[in-house]
This record gives C-alpha cells, sequence and structure tokens, in this order.
C-alpha cells in the first residue's frame, strides 16, 4: 500500500513543481515584452520628432526663399515714388500671395521713359516665378527698339520660342518724352488705360493686341496722346477692378473713374491711396483674389526745378 501512495504523492509533487516553474517562466516573459513595447514606443517618438524638426527646417528654409525671391521682384520693379522733370510717378504692387504676379518697371533712355505694368496670368510663385524672366525681356528689347509695339511684339516672340510650358501675360507698355509729354503706348492684353485731362474729359487707351504668348506673329498697334499739365495717366492691373465686396459685386471700371475723378487735383501720390483706399473699403473683409498693381503718372502744372530727377 506504502508503494502507490508515495507514486502518488511524487505525481502530484511533479506537477505542482512544473506549474510553478511555468509560472515563473511566464512572469519573467511579460517584463521582457513590455519593455520590448515601450522602446518600439520611443524609437517611434523619436522617429517622428526627427522628421517633425526636418518639416520645420524644410518650411523655415521655404519661407527664406519665397521672401529673398520676393525681395528680387521688388528691386526688379521701380521705386514706389518716381520724379521726371514735372511728372511724378507713383505705384504700389499688393501680392495675393507672398511672391506677386504683377509688375511695374520705369526704365530711362535716351529719348524718355519706357513705362511697364505686366500682369502674368496665375498667381502665387507659379506667375512670380515668370516675373524674373519677362522683365529681362522687356529690358533687354527696350534696348534695342525705340517703340512700344516692336518692344511688345519682340517680347512676345521670345515668349512664344520657349519650347516648354510658356506663360501667357497682359502688358501696357509706353514710352512718355518727359519733355513734350508725348506718350506713345502699346496695350498686350491689358486693361485700359485711363487719362483724366485737367478738364474732366476721360480718355481709354486700348490700342495693342493680343496677350503675349498667344501667337508668334501677332501684330501689335501703337497709340499715341500727349500729358499736358495736370492730366493724370492711371495704369492698373485686373485685380483693381475685379475686387469684389462681400455680395461678389466687382469694384469696376466706373468706380475707377469716379474715384480717380474726385482725386483729380491731388498729387499722384495721394491719387495713388485714395484709389487703393477704395478698392479696399470697397472690399471691406473679402480677402484679395488676385494680385493688384497700381500706377499713377501726372504731370504737374509748374515745373519744380529741384526735382527735375528720380527721387
Amino acid at each position: 500500500m506504502l508503494a502507490p501512495a508515495r507514486a502518488g504523492l511524487k505525481s502530484i509533487m511533479s506537477h505542482s513543481l512544473f506549474e510553478s516553474l511555468g509560472t515563473t517562466r511566464v512572469s519573467d516573459a511579460t517584463p521582457n515584452r513590455s519593455r520590448r513595447r515601450n522602446s518600439a514606443k520611443l524609437d517611434r517618438q523619436i522617429d517622428l520628432t526627427t522628421k517633425f524638426a526636418a518639416l520645420q527646417k524644410d518650411y523655415v528654409d521655404l519661407h527664406t526663399a519665397i521672401f529673398e525671391a520676393a525681395q528680387v521682384h521688388r528691386r526688379l520693379c521701380a521705386p514706389r515714388l518716381l520724379r521726371y522733370r514735372e511728372f511724378e510717378i507713383a505705384s504700389e504692387i499688393f501680392a495675393v500671395r507672398h511672391l506677386p504676379g504683377d509688375f511695374f518697371t520705369a526704365e530711362e533712355t535716351s529719348d524718355g521713359v519706357v513705362l511697364a505694368l505686366g500682369d502674368i496670368c496665375g498667381k502665387g510663385l507659379a506667375a512670380g516665378m515668370w516675373t524674373t524672366q519677362l522683365v529681362g525681356l522687356l529690358r533687354s528689347h527696350t534696348a534695342r527698339a525705340a517703340v512700344p509695339e516692336r518692344i511688345v511684339a519682340g517680347v512676345n516672340q521670345d515668349i512664344c520660342r520657349m519650347p516648354m510650358l510658356r506663360p501667357l501675360a497682359s502688358l501696357f507698355l509706353a514710352k512718355l518724352d518727359v519733355v513734350t509729354g508725348a506718350l506713345d503706348y502699346c496695350s498686350a492684353g491689358h486693361p485700359p488705360a485711363f487719362l483724366l485731362r485737367a478738364d474732366g474729359g476721360f480718355e481709354s487707351l486700348t490700342d495693342g493686341g493680343l496677350l503675349l504668348g498667344v501667337l508668334n506673329d501677332a501684330k501689335y498697334n501703337r497709340g499715341q496722346v500727349r500729358l499736358e499739365p495736370e492730366d493724370t495717366l492711371l495704369i492698373f492691373s485686373d485685380g483693381i477692378i475685379e475686387s469684389q465686396n462681400e455680395h461678389g459685386e466687382e469694384f469696376g471700371y466706373e468706380r475707377l473713374k469716379a474715384q480717380l475723378a474726385s482725386a483729380q487735383s491731388a498729387s499722384a501720390d495721394a491719387i495713388l491711396f485714395s484709389v487703393l483706399g477704395a478698392v479696399q473699403d470697397f472690399a471691406a473683409i473679402r480677402p484679395l483674389t488676385d494680385d493688384m498693381t497700381l500706377a499713377v503718372i501726372r504731370r504737374d502744372s509748374v515745373v519744380d526745378p529741384v526735382q527735375n530727377r528720380e527721387r
């Protein structure tokens, strides 16, 4: 009877020892798995932090590059205020994004001043990247051609010859004789410039041709006017007239004419801010939807002998 009892006891003790050892192994394995999970989680956090830091650096670098590009654009364009003899020229550009696709340049030549206001189709970086090239083409052709329609035609041909994707742009280019006030101009698909006479009469300057970049052999015509004392010329991009209020109404040509007429006796700089203020008041809280550029050229009634050059 003792032998079977001992065998049974031995079996029970072996089973209990096995269970005890198994429990110990499971207990030892659980902290290991937990440590591995924590280690993997920490690795993921470190990886995400590293990637986020890299993205932040890329953002800062991109922001810096855009800022530098905007400064280059600003230097390519005319100073905000210029004076040639009795002509005062004031201009301003507002970008809907960081880099505008509009530009305004003034280049003095041996027989006058060439003024150019351009608007590259699109907005932001896509349009702004073309500004440098288009301004370069303008300067190149201004040095070779004497009349506006030839300058515009030459720029158009160069754009159309580009083998890859090419920009479309509108352009108003004028050559001003600062001695006589004679103004030769050419408009390539651009909104008409407004000439407000000293007696209150309005003229729309529309002679020219197609947008730049449409047809290689497009023909361009020249228009001619003369700026008399106290006359004012207003050149603008379509962002001015297409600015909308909260009801979706556009500022339009008639409001622009009315605002120009109301500020007729002021300086070019004062007229500039009067018009821009009217557009801003009209749009109120509605944000810009397109770049806005405005240039005002006014001939004084009396010549100031001190201010006879660029200011």
